[in-house]
């Protein structure tokens, strides 16, 4: 397997600014995430204080964006991480389309406001799991349920159920699919918390309780703690030093996932500091092993 340089996750101002510097630093870059920049820029209002853009529409920057990266042979890699973990000397990054290594990695994947549910973390990869296509094959057989945040999520409901007998599928979205067969599906219903006990699953939901072999909930990003194990954590966001350093070495943070103020000068600043912070880090790492 192909180990980079820096795996860098997320594609807002952070990710991209963070990818860029390293590029420029002639490091083998992994870019992980959406294709083109972040919704949170496209889609905002007029932007004054962003230095050498004066006055420009969030459309307008998040193309500024893409374009600079793109010039500079950035590319992106769209897929879902659900997990990192340190291995010591590199990383190991788990995503939905497949595993990947990198020496250091650069977490700018912006702050998410969803809280695990009440058993989630405790469940975690014992009956609760963030990929279905990642663990569809150990469903043959057997009953699943899906807590899905996007209509994206339908595809992996329809790869499941090809090996699952039964799927449950609860949207918490406007959902307008078709899926059916041994897929069913059931709007308007609210998660509450999550049990598993003797190898069955339970999820308790405002109306009903639903068991099944294993729950797999579809977010469209998870908490930090929950993507790095052992990642140290201020309230809601990553610790960090001014290096974008968190509490573990080789592993930086930068963007809205490290606190306010919530700006994207700010965000693109701290990408370049943890771009270059994960050079020195790569330096040090050569010298030890030399």
């Amino acid at each position: 397997m192909e180990r980079y340089d820096i795996a860098v996750i997320g594609t807002g101002p952070a990710g991209l600014e963070a990818a860029i510097t390293a590029k420029v630093r002639n490091k083998s870059v992994l870019l992980i995430g959406g294709k083109g920049s972040s919704d949170k820029v496209a889609k905002a209002h007029t932007i004054q204080n962003y230095l050498g853009l004066p006055n420009v529409s969030g459309e307008d920057m998040a193309k500024a964006f893409l374009d600079h990266a793109t010039s500079m042979g950035v590319e992106i890699t769209e897929d879902k991480v659900n997990a990192v973990y340190s291995m010591g000397k590199y990383f190991a990054i788990q995503c939905h389309g497949g595993d990947y290594e990198a020496s250091s990695v650069i977490v700018a994947a912006g702050m998410t406001t969803m809280k695990p549910f009440p058993g989630e973390m405790e469940f975690l990869g014992r009956g609760v799991s963030y990929c279905a296509t990642c663990d569809a094959a150990l469903y043959k057989g057997k009953t699943a349920i899906i807590v899905a945040y996007g209509a994206e999520d339908e595809e992996e409901a329809e790869f499941l159920a090809e090996r699952a007998d039964k799927v449950y599928y609860l949207p918490q979205y406007e959902y307008t699919g078709s899926l059916g067969g041994n897929i069913e599906v059931t709007c308007d219903i609210k998660p509450m918390s999550i049990d598993y006990k003797d190898g069955v699953a339970s999820l308790t939901t405002d109306k009903d309780t639903y068991t099944a072999d294993g729950i797999f909930i579809l977010r469209q990003q998870i908490a930090p703690s929950q993507l790095v194990p052992g990642l140290t954590m201020d309230g809601n966001h990553v610790a960090v030093d001014r290096q974008m350093a968190t509490n573990i070495k080789g592993l930086f943070a930068c963007g809205d996932i490290t606190g306010t103020p919530y700006q994207y000068i700010k965000a693109a600043g701290e990408g370049n500091v943890a771009a270059l912070s994960a050079v020195s880090y790569l330096t040090e790492l050569k010298k030890a092993t030399e």
